[in-house]
Parts: C-alpha cells; sequence; structure tokens
C-alpha cells in the first residue's frame, strides 16, 4: 500500500502526548524522507540529527577506539568501559550493534544509548562498526557482527572482562544483527551469550506483517517506504530476505538460542516483527521476557528526555542485563 500524504497526527489516537510532540518537532525541522535520499545524505541527516541531541549520557569511566580483524578488513570498535571496571573484578561485557537499516547509523549517531547501557548494566560495551549496504551488501554487516563478538569473547580477559559473562544487544537493524548473531553462536557451540536484549528488531525482510500496512506513514520519518529502501540497499536480490542471516525468524530452529528481552512499540511498522519473534523464540522453549510500549513509534529507544518511556525501555534493558549476568 502507498499512501500519498502524511497522515495528520490528529487523527492517531494511540499515539502518546509525548510522541505527538515529537513528531510536531520533525514535522518542524523539515526533515526530507529517507527513500528520497541518497545514502550519503540519509546517513548525514542521522548524524545532524544525534548531534542535535540535547541529553546528556550517564556518565563511564573510560571510552577507547580499537581496530580488530575482519573477514572482510577491520573492523572499528569502541569500547566503553563502566565505572566498576578496575575494581579487582572482571565486568561483563555487551556487544552492541546501532541501528540504521544497515545503511546508515554509526557510532556517532548511538553513543548516547551505548554510554547508557555501559553505565546501567554496568558492563564493558562494545560498540561496532560493521560493514553496511550499498557499498557492502549482505552478508558482511553479519559476518563483521559476529567476527566482532568473537574478538571480544577472545580478548575479554584483557580488556578486564568475564568471557563466560557476554551479551549482544541492538536497537532495529542492530537488532536483527542482534538475533543472528545469537543463531550463530548457538550454530558454533560459542561464545555463549548469556542475554540478546533485541529492540524493535526487523525479524522478517520480507516485510509481510500487518503493522508494514497499518503503521505505513505518518509516525515518524521511518516508512514503510524507507523500510524498502533500506532493504533494497542492504540485500543482494528479493531472495535473501529468505535467508536466516537476513530474516532470522526464518531460521530452521530457534531451541538453544540466548534468553531473550524484546521490546517494541505498538505504532511502529516492526512492531509485529517483534512480537512473533519473541513468541517464536518462546515456542522454541527460550525464556523470553517481552514489553511493549503503548502510544510509542519506531526509534524512541533514543528519544531522551522528551519521551520517558524512552529511559523506562533502556532501564529495562539494563536490568534485564543485570539479572542475566547475575
Amino acid at each position: 500500500m502507498r499512501c500519498e500524504q502524511i497522515i495528520p497526527v490528529t487523527a492517531m489516537p494511540n499515539l502518546h502526548p509525548q510522541i505527538e510532540q515529537v513528531l510536531k518537532i520533525m514535522a518542524e525541522a523539515g526533515l526530507r524522507p529517507i527513500e528520497a535520499m541518497t545514502p550519503a545524505e540519509a546517513r548525514e541527516q542521522m548524524e545532524a540529527t544525534a548531534r542535535a541531541r540535547k541529553a546528556e549520557p550517564l556518565p563511564v569511566a573510560r571510552v577507547e577506539e580499537q581496530m580488530i580483524p575482519g573477514p572482510g578488513g577491520s573492523i572499528r570498535l569502541r569500547l566503553y568501559w563502566p565505572k566498576a571496571a578496575g575494581a579487582g573484578s572482571a565486568v561483563p561485557a555487551i556487544v552492541y550493534y546501532h541501528g540504521g537499516g544497515h545503511v546508515i547509523g554509526s557510532l556517532d549517531t548511538h553513543d548516547f544509548v551505548a554510554r547508557n547501557l555501559c553505565a546501567g548494566a554496568e558492563a564493558l560495551v562494545a560498540s561496532v562498526d560493521y560493514r553496511m549496504g550499498p557499498e557492502h551488501k549482505f552478508p558482511a554487516a553479519v559476518e563483521d557482527s559476529f567476527a566482532a563478538l568473537e574478538w571480544v569473547h577472545a580478548n575479554a580477559k584483557a580488556l578486564g572482562a568475564d568471557p563466560d559473562r557476554i551479551g549482544v544487544h541492538g536497537d532495529s537493524a542492530g537488532a536483527n544483527l542482534a538475533a543472528v548473531v545469537a543463531l550463530m553462536a548457538r550454530d558454533a557451540g560459542g561464545p555463549r551469550l548469556r542475554l540478546q536484549s533485541l529492540v524493535y528488531p526487523v525479524a522478517d525482510y520480507t516485510m509481510s506483517t500487518p503493522s508494514y500496512e497499518e503503521f505505513a506513514i505518518g509516525y515518524g520519518i521511518l516508512t514503510r517506504n524507507a523500510m524498502v529502501w533500506f532493504r533494497d540497499h542492504y540485500l543482494r536480490s528479493p531472495k535473501d530476505a529468505e535467508d536466516w542471516r537476513a530474516s532470522p525468524i526464518k531460521a530452521p530452529s530457534l531451541a538453544g538460542v540466548a534468553p531473550a528481552v524484546v521490546i517494541t512499540a505498538e505504532c511502529d511498522f516492526l512492531h509485529d516483527d517483534g512480537e512473533r519473534y519473541a513468541a517464536a523464540l518462546r515456542g522454541a522453549g527460550v525464556p523470553v521476557e517481552y514489553r511493549e510500549y503503548p502510544g510509542m513509534i519506531h526509534a524512541f529507544f533514543g528519544m531522551v528526555p522528551a519521551v520517558d518511556d524512552a529511559m523506562n525501555a533502556q532501564r529495562a534493558v539494563w536490568a534485564a542485563f543485570k539479572r542475566a549476568f547475575a
């Protein structure tokens, strides 16, 4: 379905009042539709939006960048240590994959969330600068993501982290990568993950669920047409959507994969992806904590301080990691 005009916010009774205000501000900012831009233009718009954020992240002990070997060349990691690091005992580690449709987004656009995750979960966070489309098509991002997890596990002790307490976290496309990496770790016999944290994950690139139509347009800059744009820049061809490394819900089995916390937004075209994936995990015997946030839209997780549930959802993720690492 292609909608020809933006639906006015007043016609969306499900939206939270704070989200209505965010959408008003976004409209006044004159942000361009993602699908109307080149990848370079869309990347710069996302970077500019992140730079305009007014929120102060939680304090961390230190931040360093490191280049590690990867299947397609060096991979850049940004490492964040919590205040608990260096206190005589190893801290847990979380490998973090940023969102952005496998095309846009960076270590910088998601620095705020990474810092909060480090401080809130009291864990070393390794944020991964994986290769993206269209320059590097699927499965390049998947290969880099798993290589980064393996490196963090192999070097955990040198980093002051506990190799037996590792988790993965991601939002949107990053949650897709976190889910796929969890499956790869299961199939490879390690690293053993304590938790996979999936915030509105892309679980099925066939884009065939009802929420893709119900929330196709009018719920922020991320629309169904934008998602088609992301998919076409990321995947090599439509048949890649049937590959479980692109659509993890299509894995032959989800049994034995790491426990999960899955977060969805009610008014998000990816809502059904997250809900279905949580149900599929649970059906395979995987422990799942599922949280749906009413009136929220895609990308709400980073909307601090404008949206209270952004911080509430972040706190829920921190708490889930602390329980998993205990």
